[in-house]
């Protein structure tokens, strides 16, 4: 049986990113403590945003290169809606090594830790703050650790949202222009071509130039070349698609693959998407979007990540009714992708989901007890196709757009 999903078309409240403050301010509405971290291959240094809870996951998150976790999250994370999810969760941020503010400079001789090692780093972090498990949130570099991470700690990690992410090693093209930057000086565009799109480079002149300050003013340049020549050393991730009776290296969790549809990443994030576990893995595509969904289109990766735990069975409809008012009021038309499905999730019960780009119905589901949705409000809803469609020999994953 094959599903056709038709583009969601939701309106879009936009950020004042142009004003540099805007990707550095922290709501102070947190409990929020800094720590540097001991690892076993050194210190990294971590924010964490609220108090953990014994019963759920920790929101994990890993910024991508020539970024830390506030000029890649605090859009995000400070979006209304945004904020009225993880007053559900503790948001634990990690910085890479030399890349917070303010960083000083690594000692001469200093070896920084591959991409592998960096992914080691994050079991001491959780024991420092207590934390059993997590929900991952990464974009590029970060998404890959996270990705690596998941494959070694499975029992760790609940569920991962990868922005940009790139399985793949680094081809040897990509290898010598690196190389190249850093003889002729040129790492700022060679971060901000890894960032952004070439059409969004060209058309968003505010958000290219607020990101290129930040790279050249804030960042530490020595730390920042060692971690993008970390990125660009990395090793395969040799995940597969699951086949039944084969025993193949693949992510445990539900997926939420997001990538925006001028994206350089466009290309490595299908790739990845063909790579995964159909029956745990949707991807979406956000329209008009660039390089940094997190950014441009805060409103609807909030909304996408709701559902996502949602799915995971997190955070009750009824507590959502300010995220669910604004959707109803903007007066958005969203086309449904639908079909319900039942999971069961160890430690969790047996819950049923609705997969859905959108639609004006009312829905029961098992396991967390029967919600009834009003049919005014607008939605996505994102979950991944069943392998028990009888029908269908090989699933595909959900692809939305949006």
């Amino acid at each position: 049986m094959s599903t056709e999903f038709q583009d969601a078309h939701l309106a879009e409240v936009k950020p004042l990113v142009e004003k540099e403050e805007a990707i550095t301010r922290l709501l102070p509405d947190f409990d929020v403590q800094e720590q540097d971290v001991e690892t076993v291959h050194g210190s990294v240094h971590v924010t964490m945003c609220g108090t953990p809870r014994g019963n759920r996951p920790a929101i994990l998150t890993y910024h991508d290169i020539g970024l830390n976790h506030k000029t890649c999250f605090n859009p995000l994370f400070n979006f209304e809606d945004m904020q009225e999810i993880t007053q559900h969760f503790a948001v634990c941020h990690v910085d890479a090594p030399g890349q917070q503010d303010g960083a000083p400079s690594f000692q001469a001789g200093y070896m920084y830790p591959s991409m592998d090692q960096l992914a080691e780093m994050l079991p001491g972090i959780l024991k420092q703050f207590g934390l059993k498990t997590v929900i991952g949130m990464g974009t590029g570099a970060g998404a890959y650790i996270l990705t690596r991470f998941a494959l070694n700690h499975a029992e760790m990690v609940e569920g991962l949202v990868l922005i940009n992410v790139n399985p793949c090693a680094e081809g040897w093209m990509d290898w010598a222009a690196t190389k190249i930057s850093g003889w002729t000086n040129a790492l700022p565009d060679m971060v901000i071509s890894h960032l952004f799109g070439k059409e969004e480079i060209h058309s968003n002149h505010d958000l290219i130039h607020t990101y290129r300050q930040h790279i050249i003013n804030d960042m530490n340049q020595t730390n920042l070349h060692l971690f993008v020549n970390s990125y660009n050393s990395r090793r395969d991730l040799e995940i597969e698609r699951p086949v039944p009776g084969i025993n193949v290296v693949t992510l445990q969790c539900p997926v939420l693959l997001v990538v925006g549809d001028s994206s350089p990443a466009v290309d490595a994030v299908v790739e990845c998407n063909s790579k995964l576990d159909p029956t745990r893995t949707t991807l979406l595509k956000m329209a008009d979007c660039g390089g940094l969904p997190q950014v441009s289109q805060p409103a609807k990766l909030a909304e996408a990540f709701k559902y996502f735990v949602q799915g995971m069975g997190y955070i009750p409809s009824a507590s959502m009714t300010r995220l669910m008012r604004s959707r109803t009021a903007s007066g958005s038309s969203v086309t449904s992708l639908e079909g319900q499905r039942s999971r069961s999730h160890t430690g969790e019960g047996t819950r049923s989901r609705s997969h859905t780009g959108e639609g004006t119905r009312s829905r029961s589901h098992t396991g967390d007890g029967a919600r009834n949705r009003s049919h005014t409000d607008t939605r996505i809803e994102l979950t991944p196709n069943s392998a028990s469609n009888a029908e269908q020999s090989s699933p595909k994953s959900m692809e939305v757009s949006c």
